[in-house]
C-alpha cells in the first residue's frame, strides 16, 4: 500500500495509458451496423441483399441502387417473401441508420441470422460517393 502511496504519478500513468489503449476497442463495440465498405464486401462475396426500410417519399428521393423497398412497419410481414433464404445476408438501410437498428431485431426474430443495419444509414452510404437511384 505504500509503494501506492508514493508512486501515485505512475499509477496515475498507467491507468491512463491503459485506458487510451483500450477506448478503440470499447468504441468499436459500441458502433452498431456494418460500414458502406463492408456491405459492399457481403455483397460482392456473400450475395447480401439490400433492404430499405424507409417510407414511400424517402425511398422515392433515394436508394443504394438495386435495394428492395419494405417500409419498417410492413417488414415482419414482407420480409419473408422478399428474401425466402434466410441464411442469405439481409443488410437493411434507412436515412440515418436508426430505423434500420430496429429493423434487424425483427429480421432476426423472424429467423434471419445475419442481419445488419448499415451503420450511418443512407447518409453515410452517400458520404462514401457510393451509387444511389430515385423512382
Amino acid at each position: 500500500m505504500n509503494f501506492l502511496i508514493e508512486n501515485w504519478m505512475l499509477l496515475s500513468i498507467a491507468l491512463a495509458s491503459g485506458s487510451l489503449l483500450l477506448w478503440p476497442v470499447l468504441q468499436g463495440a459500441a458502433t452498431d451496423g456494418i460500414n458502406p465498405t463492408e456491405a459492399i464486401f457481403k455483397v460482392n462475396r456473400e450475395k447480401a441483399v439490400f433492404i430499405d426500410v424507409c417510407s414511400e417519399q424517402e425511398y422515392a428521393a433515394a436508394h443504394i441502387k438495386g435495394a428492395r423497398h419494405v417500409p419498417l412497419e410492413q417488414l415482419n410481414d414482407k420480409l419473408n417473401s422478399i428474401v425466402r433464404n434466410k441464411n442469405l445476408p439481409v443488410i437493411l438501410v434507412c436515412a440515418s441508420g436508426n430505423r434500420s437498428k430496429r429493423a434487424v431485431a425483427i429480421a432476426q426474430k423472424i429467423g434471419y441470422s445475419q442481419a445488419y443495419s448499415l451503420a450511418g444509414g443512407l447518409k453515410a452510404w452517400k458520404a462514401a460517393n457510393l451509387p444511389v437511384e430515385n423512382t
